[in-house]
């Protein structure tokens, strides 16, 4: 892939350069806010090479690229005259009202605290996961130096988790970011740890500070940024200018660092709590229910942005239970997704089709199902159905088990020994139903018959004369350019009469100002011509009417273009009738010269 030139593309049928206000990505799609939105070109997007789907909604434009996203991103902002380009636009956000805008922007607002450090928590999430297998099949001892240190860097961002949503939320809420990392700091000092291990209530002036373990927590560092956010605003108005670089800082960290201790970090961790509690609860008593809701709604919730809302419960669960029920029913739906592509790559023969299903297979096993979703799944709307049905199924057997994740990570082949323990088994049936029935079901069912038997069977169309008259071979037609066939194979007619008929049915694509041609464009794809006359082009339109206009669609037989036969003839030009396919190398041509019949030329697509 030219990753510089479909930059340069998107951009362009973006409405270039000034129409763009933001741009950003995540894991398989560039995000644009715009100037203008009618200044995008979606059917040219749609058509790059590289581009799986575009997508609008709530004022912003998706372009599904895949996994090589972030290359074309590079290039991109190579080209791009904007700063800061990797955040969503808040400010653009605002405009959304009531309910549907408000839950828009804290889905926004979650997925922009966990988007720029993502990649790291894949990969932390899947070598925590690596490393429990290797413990399991004895091939690590967990006292040797190799396991500590890989170990260390698998858990590092975790337990640290408090920091790196600081610094993103600071960055979101336009505060401070390095105060605010202070505050997450002392969340998960030593001394302070040391507090809550031992259960020691300190006392600061008086107060009781409850002691709690804050590493890898989430809710409570967001509730504490989110105060933060209005002390800030409110600091700045009272200080003067030339005391704000020392005493805003100053006192943010002396009020912060006892509030979030004190009020903000337990009510933050009782809602962790609560939460956490609800959902295995809720596992505990209907596992087989939460199996297939989850199981079969997971990519929907995907699509709809909805997983970043849970994100931070499936953390807190982690954190706070040291296990979480929902990613392994959620990897029945991403492993299904990959079944229904595998499925489509067997099945069809669209050669197109098959590059694009093979490789959404590959991405979908290891957790990007973006891929799958737009470019194979949703295009088809069954593969996709298919898919919903055979996860449900899947997670039932799988909430069943009652397996759990012990470690977070995305779901996908590469999270499975994160669910190492009770009903593991379990998990490993439920992940083989989904993916092998979705792949099988797809198979057999997913695909309608013109995609499954494009190459195998020749598609055939029979082209009408297009004018009543006697038909000739296009080599006695006297213009080179025609009769040498360069510019494809087809049939002439000498006409007695004064109508040209659309030999097919399809779209008008091209008309010209003398009015005497025009292209059209079959649905097999077929680029037919028909052109009147030798040299009457020099005639300026004058004996030529237009019926049909370009991008009008069309029937066969339906009257294209009105003449004069008589008074062409008179001016001296010859009116032979030319009908050409213009693509010719794409299909196996029999031209028809037998005066009775009514067809001209039957093609076969190859």
């Amino acid at each position: 892939m030219q990753y510089h030139s479909l930059a340069s593309n998107i951009l362009n049928y973006m409405g270039g350069d000034g129409n763009v206000k933001k741009v950003w990505h995540c894991a398989t799609r560039l995000r644009f806010n715009l100037v203008d939105d009618s200044k995008v070109n979606k059917d040219k997007l749609e058509e790059l090479d590289g581009v799986i789907q575009v997508i609008f909604g709530h004022e912003q434009w998706q372009i599904v690229i895949g996994t090589q996203v972030g290359s074309v991103y590079h290039e991109l902002m190579g080209i791009l005259n904007i700063k800061d380009g990797n955040e969503p636009n808040q400010e653009n956000n605002k405009k959304q009202k009531g309910i549907f805008g408000l839950i828009n922007k804290f889905i926004a607002f979650i997925s922009s605290l966990f988007m720029p450090f993502l990649g790291a928590i894949c990969g932390a999430g899947v070598l925590k996961g690596i490393l429990a297998l290797c413990i399991t099949m004895n091939w690590l001892n967990p006292k040797s130096g190799g396991y500590i240190l890989l170990n260390a860097a698998s858990d590092s961002l975790f337990y640290f988790l408090p920091i790196f949503i600081a610094f993103t939320a600071a960055k979101q809420l336009k505060v401070d970011r390095f105060v605010s990392i202070s505050i997450a700091g002392v969340l998960v000092y030593p001394s302070i740890i040391k507090l809550a291990t031992d259960h020691i209530t300190l006392s600061f002036f008086g107060i009781p500070v409850i002691p709690m373990a804050y590493t890898s927590s989430v809710i409570p560092i967001i509730l504490a940024i989110w105060v933060l956010s209005y002390l800030d605003v409110f600091l700045n108005k009272i200080i003067p200018n030339n005391l704000k670089y020392v005493f805003v800082a100053l006192i943010e960290l002396v009020i912060m660092v006892p509030l979030t201790l004190i009020v903000v970090g337990p009510i933050g961790s009782t809602i962790s709590n609560m939460l956490a509690g609800s959902i295995m609860g809720i596992y505990d008593h209907a596992a087989i229910f939460a199996g297939i809701f989850i199981g079969g709604l997971w990519q929907v919730i995907v699509i709809f942005g909805f997983h970043w809302m849970i994100l931070p419960l499936i953390m807190s669960n982690i954190a706070k239970m040291g296990q979480d029920p929902i990613f392994p029913i959620a990897c029945a739906a991403v492993l299904s997704q990959a079944g229904a592509a595998l499925g489509v790559f067997f099945r069809t023969k669209d050669k197109k089709m098959r590059q694009v299903s093979g490789s959404a297979f590959v991405a979908a096993i290891f957790g990007i199902t973006e891929p799958t979703l737009y470019g194979v799944t949703l295009k088809f709307k069954k593969p996709f159905y298919i898919a919903i049905g055979s996860s449900a199924i899947g997670g039932a057997i799988i909430g069943m088990s009652g397996v759990y994740a012990h470690a977070f990570a995305f779901p996908s082949i590469l999270s499975i020994p994160t669910y190492l323990g009770h009903g593991f088994l379990g998990e490993i049936a439920g992940l083989l139903v989904s993916f092998i029935l979705a792949a099988v079901l797809t198979y057999l069912f997913g695909l309608p018959a013109k995609n499954v038997d494009s190459t195998t069977k020749k598609i055939t169309e029979k082209l009408i004369i297009p004018v009543e008259g006697e038909k000739l071979p296009l080599s006695e037609v006297k213009d080179k350019v025609f009769s040498s066939g360069q510019m494809g194979q087809g049939i002439a007619i000498r006409p007695n009469s004064n109508e040209i008929l659309a030999p097919v049915s399809g779209e008008v694509t091209a008309t010209f100002d003398s009015k005497h041609a025009i292209g059209i464009t079959d649905e097999l794809g077929t680029q037919i011509l028909i052109h009147v006359g030798i040299d009457t082009v020099n005639l300026q339109g004058k004996y030529f009417k237009y019926f049909a206009k370009k991008g009008d669609k069309i029937k066969q037989g339906q009257k294209l273009i009105e003449f004069d036969n008589n008074s062409i003839l008179q001016e001296g030009y010859d009116t032979t009738v030319i009908l050409i396919i213009l693509n010719s190398n794409e299909y196996n041509i029999a031209e028809n010269y037998n005066k009775e019949s009514t067809i001209a030329i039957e093609i076969s697509k190859l």
